[in-house]
């Protein structure tokens, strides 16, 4: 890695929390020179504006859940057990993702839904366009190999996994009470052990 590759790296891991906190319209460039040590000139030496920084740093939060939830069960696992590693992620990481400003999918959603930037806009969708065709997949591989109901319907049940989830933290994090969180996440749970298992 080139050292303009590590400072751009360094700023994006310095700011990610940050934009994560305190959003794309409440974060200014003093706060990613007072993260990082840097001044403007070198940030935007690295980055073409504030926009471009952002959306890396949501890259580099959403990577991290992702990571996290790839980490729960081996692509070779069973159906069940990969779909139950997203209720079992959430339910070890939750108080992690409260620290460094909570789920960033739900965070760009909520301040990209009337407001700029678009791109950040675009690369929310993007993400839950991935996250559900992934559960799709995972429903649908089961469903192929016997290991799940071949009548469900796993479209329907993609959406209503990330609704489950996604509305769960909105409510934790509003209530600051994990157990609305964790009564989504038992929910799942059930839905898979006793509407998509075999």
């Amino acid at each position: 890695m080139s050292k303009a590759e590590r400072t751009r790296q360094f700023i994006i891991e310095q700011t990610a929390s940050i934009f994560n906190k305190q959003g794309y319209a409440g974060t200014s460039l003093n706060d990613l020179t007072a993260a990082t040590g840097l001044t403007k000139g070198a940030i935007y030496g690295n980055f073409e504006n504030k926009e471009e920084v952002a959306l890396a740093a949501f890259d580099y939060n959403l990577g991290l859940v992702r990571e996290g939830m790839r980490a729960g069960a081996e692509s070779s696992a069973p159906a069940r057990e990969r779909l139950l590693a997203m209720p079992r992620f959430y339910r070890k990481a939750f108080l992690e993702l409260r620290g460094v400003g909570g789920c960033p999918i739900l965070n760009a959603a909520v301040e990209v839904d009337d407001a700029p930037p678009a791109a950040l806009r675009q690369r929310v969708q993007e993400s839950l366009r991935g996250w559900r065709g992934n559960i799709v997949q995972i429903i649908k591989a089961g469903q192929q190999v016997g290991d799940l109901r071949p009548e469900a319907e796993a479209d329907r049940y993609a959406t209503l996994f990330i609704a489950l989830v996604e509305g769960g933290i909105l409510v934790a994090k509003a209530t600051s009470d994990a157990s609305a969180l964790f009564t989504t996440l038992d929910h799942i749970e059930h839905l898979i052990n006793t509407e998509l298992a075999v």
